[in-house]
């Protein structure tokens, strides 16, 4: 039918083509092929084959009656998914499972009867999940890998470059340009890390039953508990696991979710931060994300050089933020072995949390590789704020030179004074240095001056710390993702 008539009436539009559906931006406009097909359906029911095989082929070396030729005939339709036949059969049955089973048997007809033997829908559906999830995080950590690297190499280009530090966003002591990024790539590292524990702590739900028990896997190799744990090691083998949870209900516990999407939401904080850093110091135009010659601010003020990649990355880190609150809930509701008012759920927020991810990594990727850095302006601002924060020196001056230290902070506390009222009730430039030289008390360091406002002379150590920092914690850190750092990466909106 067409659009509905007056935008009323409430009649349902079956429009045939993609448009005329709701498609999740999170795949349609920003996230990247790999992550998209990692979630997709295609994945999914292709896993849930191969688990059938994987549970197969151990039973057959187990000893249950399955023969090669049924074996084969599986392996030749792993792919092979007729998903309208799929799509017909849970319209009929109501169940997402045994359509697939049914579909797959159709296939299948000679290994009709050993498909799904002993499992419950479970076996295909969480552990499934849980290789989505691995795969996920193996698709998450070189991308966040990359833009620590990019950022690492920024900060090492401007790791002696003075900037005015902020504490509660008002003007501070001063930092470099690159320490202040190694404030960012710090936390990036924690989410490194974090992220690969949580990898690396996933375990498989394995061949379990219905409530976990393994019942009717004993059954099938009456009463042999050596084959039954064997079985599940086997499988848990095929699927590329280390371990299997020892103990589970019907499903792997749900706290393994709140796991998961908990260092994802750490990640999206991390990000956001950063982002909002940016965001700022675009507005004191001392950095500035990556503008396309052609690229439009603003469609009535086309002077706008608008921060759109980092306020991206903020908005859909946002989202990422508040996706932890799904599993939490999910798992303190979930009663006794398993309730199914954690599935619906789960197949929005596991797929959002990692899509999103992906996509604000990749957009900080495409920042970091092309930061803008206004060093002028940075020194103007220095420039307006230092003479206050140098006063200190100065006294330590006039002292050294024979003055009297109350003397002289007297004498600072009323040209500062002065000068400060020039900046804001006039409006002007900060102009305490030039009060300083045309007083005659301050002529025994007159010519001192000049090396008392050095910037470089107010960074501290922040140099040194970055060059330390970046050898001994960020490049180590690095290491395993030197094979995928690839190249510079463009984006497409």
């Amino acid at each position: 039918t067409s659009w509905r008539e007056g935008r009323g009436g409430g009649e349902a539009v079956t429009g045939g083509d993609a448009l005329s559906r709701y498609r999740s931006p999170l795949v349609s406009r920003y996230a990247g092929a790999e992550m998209a097909f990692v979630f997709s359906e295609r994945n999914k029911f292709g896993t849930w084959r191969r688990l059938w095989l994987f549970l197969a082929q151990a039973e057959k070396s187990l000893g249950l009656p399955i023969t090669d030729e049924q074996i084969q005939e599986m392996e030749a339709n792993l792919d092979n998914i007729d998903f309208k036949m799929a799509a017909e059969e849970e319209k009929r049955l109501r169940h997402d499972v045994m359509a697939h089973v049914h579909t797959f048997a159709h296939c299948c007809p000679k290994a009709a009867a050993i498909i799904h033997l002993g499992a419950t829908s479970c076996y295909v559906g969480d552990n499934t999940d849980l290789i989505v999830l691995r795969d996920g995080l193996n698709l998450l950590l070189p991308q966040l890998a990359r833009v620590i690297s990019r950022l690492a190499e920024f900060a090492e280009k401007y790791a002696d470059l003075p900037t005015l530090g902020f504490t509660h966003y008002q003007p501070a002591q001063l930092t470099t340009v690159g320490k202040r990024c190694c404030l960012w790539i710090q936390d990036l590292c924690m989410d490194l890390q974090n992220l690969e524990r949580a990898r690396d702590n996933l375990r498989f739900r394995g061949v379990k039953g219905t409530t976990g028990t393994q019942a009717s896997f004993l059954q099938l190799f009456e009463g042999d508990h050596s084959k039954v744990e064997e079985l599940d090691r086997l499988v848990t083998e095929k699927a590329g696991f280390k371990r299997s949870y020892m103990v589970t209900g019907q499903t792997y516990s749900r706290k393994v979710d709140i796991e998961v999407l908990s260092v994802l939401a750490s990640l999206g904080a991390s990000v956001h931060k950063i982002c909002t850093d940016i965001r700022l110091l675009a507005n004191l135009k001392e950095i500035e994300e990556p503008f396309e010659k052609d690229q439009i601010g603003s469609s009535a003020m086309p002077y706008k050089r608008n921060p759109m990649r980092s306020e991206r990355c903020c908005s859909l880190a946002r989202h990422l933020m508040t996706l932890i609150m799904d599993p939490l809930q999910t798992a303190s509701v979930q009663w006794f072995e398993r309730t199914l008012d954690d599935s619906a759920n789960r197949r929005v927020c596991l797929a959002e949390a990692f899509l999103t991810a992906d996509i604000i990594l990749s957009t900080l990727q495409n920042i970091s590789e092309g930061l803008v850095v206004y060093p002028k302006v940075i020194d103007r601002r220095i420039r307006q704020e230092l003479p206050f924060m140098a006063t200190e020196n100065i006294i330590m001056a006039m002292v050294k030179a024979g003055g009297n230290r109350q003397d002289c902070h007297e004498k600072i506390r009323v040209l500062s004074q002065q000068a400060a009222a020039v900046v804001k009730q006039e409006g002007g430039d900060n102009d305490f240095i030039a009060r300083v030289r045309a007083d005659p008390y301050f002529s025994p360091i007159h010519k001192q001056l000049d090396s008392l406002l050095d910037p470089s002379s107010f960074i501290g150590r922040a140099p040194q710390q970055v060059a330390k920092f970046l050898k001994e914690e960020v490049r180590p850190a690095l290491i395993p993702y030197q094979s995928k750092m690839g190249g510079k990466i463009e984006l497409t909106l």
